[in-house]
């Protein structure tokens, strides 16, 4: 009887997801080898103008540092949320310093 309430017990007891397993990594990779690529297609191609090539190759950029947080970094997962207020602080002063540096040198 004693065995028969330990089993329900232990039933009970809500357990997280299991490890992901490689699948999500193979899946980032994939994606940052793609947008690897894209890159250096835009930087080869000729037809295309500087200021495309810059503009297009900071939006990769952007793309892949958030493949790298969410799944290299596991910021999409329960728990880390002091890393992404952290990150967006920083981004926030970031910003801030960059607007301050352009407004002094440029007006």
């Amino acid at each position: 009887m004693a065995n028969h309430e330990q089993v329900q017990s232990s039933e009970r007891i809500k357990r997280g997801p299991a490890h992901e397993g490689p699948r999500n990594h193979f899946i980032a990779f994939g994606i940052s080898m793609a947008l690897t690529l894209l890159a250096f297609v835009a930087v080869a191609t000729p037809e295309f103008g500087n200021t495309f090539k810059v503009g297009f190759i900071i939006i990769l950029a952007l793309i892949q540092a958030f493949v790298q947080l969410a799944f290299w970094m596991h910021m999409k997962d329960r728990g880390h949320i002091f890393p992404i207020v952290g990150l967006a602080t920083g981004f926030f002063v970031f910003l801030t310093a960059l607007f301050m540096a352009v407004k002094l040198l440029w007006w």
